[in-house]
């Protein structure tokens, strides 16, 4: 058996951050009918931060919370627990959508994520944050110049970036693979445990009497008249004065939702805890660096407070046909196996680590890379959906852009494009999945051409779209 299939030979297929003893008990499902002045669907990083934020100004206000499985069941205890100031996904795509607002975007994701970091301290949630920037490397000479100038960008700019040549970042984690990087050190931006956040922030919205049924989903909602809502679960009705729908790439009853993002699987490892002598032979020991290479099929990888490392994304991410979110494309060999392989890759020292923990979830991206907040129902139901793998800082403020677009406390915020903008829907199938394919082709070969981004690329870029990679 090859090292990088041996090495998964006895992993777990769970979620690191699930597989705890920590992980509190599951709060009853609906079983009775319901009234509420707004009914959260989804128990995610969006639906607790709308609820605690709406909380927060109104502590009156009568809130429902149900959530098909548990708390943190989804993406939000799925993800790779990256924590950034981004509300865009890149400073390169927001100037590209936003250009009139990009300044004004930077300024609104530094306040939304030193709130974030305001309210663990204030209830008490340890989410196990550490503040380590992000740092980006280079394994292609084609794009140590890339990065170069990005460097240069962002120093003109007055941005506290250090730049590592290839000796220098070789001396902050070492890899045979790695030919320069860029850390970026201001704001904010670090790593936490997801997991921990959502058991964090559901023990504090019951604590302040946010009524959460877990086990609850939700099959069906109707608009009554002009001032209610009808929704039909398994175990009651709820009758609701709004509703904020935070499913994101989950199946959702509102065909808009379903038209604007695109669920794509990425799949994750965890090893066991590194040794000190394996720590020390990739001198990740003396600053935890938050790490991903700069390709479009990109790793993102960092370390936990038990100091094993977390790994995903790269080839391994996949759209299915049809939009398939079930659980058949969740532990597929192959795209573990892929995985396994380029850790041993760019971590060759590490040989002979064992994997303890293997997933996958579900990221939903729209076609402009970002959330796509909007409202329907003569303003009585408002959604906030895409991160494209960025969610775990800019869910709270989607959550509050949801929340204003339902009336509840508005801002200048929503007379921005970023919220006002039309977002380009996803092709109905089989042109959705004919566009990925081609899309995917692409991308593998724009990283092997070290970056250069060939017709079909070219063309996506003109028309203004996204792509799921």
């Amino acid at each position: 058996m090859q090292a990088h299939i041996e090495a998964l030979k006895d992993s777990k297929h769970c979620p690191l951050w699930l597989d705890h003893e920590d992980l509190p008990a599951t709060l009853p499902a609906l079983q009775k009918d319901e009234h509420c002045e707004l009914l959260i669907v989804g128990g995610g990083f969006t639906g607790l931060w709308a609820a605690l934020q709406l909380k927060e100004r109104n502590p009156d206000s009568d809130i429902i919370l149900i959530e098909k499985t548990f708390i943190g069941d989804g993406a939000s205890g799925r993800n790779g627990g990256f924590i950034s100031e981004d509300l865009a996904h890149g400073a390169e795509n927001m100037v590209q959508r936003f250009p009139v607002e990009a300044e004004k975007l930077a300024e609104l994701g530094h306040q939304n994520v030193k709130e974030f970091l305001n309210t663990l301290e204030r209830y008490g949630i340890d989410a196990r944050y550490e503040k380590v920037g992000g740092t980006e490397v280079a394994t292609d000479a084609k794009y140590v110049e890339y990065l170069r100038q990005v460097y240069e960008k962002n120093k003109a700019a007055g941005n506290d970036v250090v730049w590592f040549d290839k000796e220098a970042m070789q001396a902050e984690v070492h890899s045979p693979t790695y030919l320069a990087g860029l850390w970026y050190k201001e704001g904010y931006d670090g790593v936490l445990d997801p997991a921990r956040l959502c058991w964090g922030l559901k023990r504090v919205l019951v604590e302040l009497g946010v009524r959460i049924y877990e086990q609850t989903s939700l099959e069906n909602f109707k608009q009554l008249h002009d001032k209610s809502m009808q929704s039909e679960c398994p175990g009651g009705t709820i009758c609701s004065d709004k509703i904020f729908f935070a499913t994101n790439g989950y199946h959702s009853p509102v065909a808009k939702i379903r038209r604007k993002v695109l669920p794509v699987w990425d799949y994750q490892l965890a090893t066991e805890p590194l040794t000190d002598e394996q720590l020390a032979s990739i001198g990740w020991n003396k600053f935890r660096h938050a790490l991903y290479d700069n390709f479009n099929m990109f790793h993102y990888y960092r370390l936990t407070q038990d100091n094993r490392i977390t790994w995903g994304g790269g080839g391994a991410v996949r759209y299915y046909f049809n939009s398939n979110t079930d659980q058949s494309c969740a532990d597929i060999p192959a795209r573990f196996e892929q995985l396994s392989k380029e850790f041993f890759e760019t971590f060759p020292q590490l040989s002979g680590i064992k994997f303890t923990h293997r997933w996958s979830g579900i990221i939903a991206t729209t076609t402009r890379l970002c959330v796509a907040p909007n409202v329907g129902y003569n303003g009585r139901v408002s959604w906030a959906v895409g991160y494209t793998g960025l969610g775990v800082g800019a869910a709270r403020f989607g959550a509050r852009v949801g929340l204003e677009l339902l009336g509840y406390y508005p801002s200048d915020v929503l007379k921005m494009g970023f919220v006002k903008k039309f977002v380009i829907p996803w092709p109905f199938e089989p042109l959705r999945w004919i566009g990925y394919k081609i899309t995917h082709r692409a991308l593998v070969k724009s990283d092997a051409n070290g970056g250069k981004r060939g017709l079909w690329l070219k063309m996506l870029d003109l028309m203004g779209l996204g792509f799921a990679c």
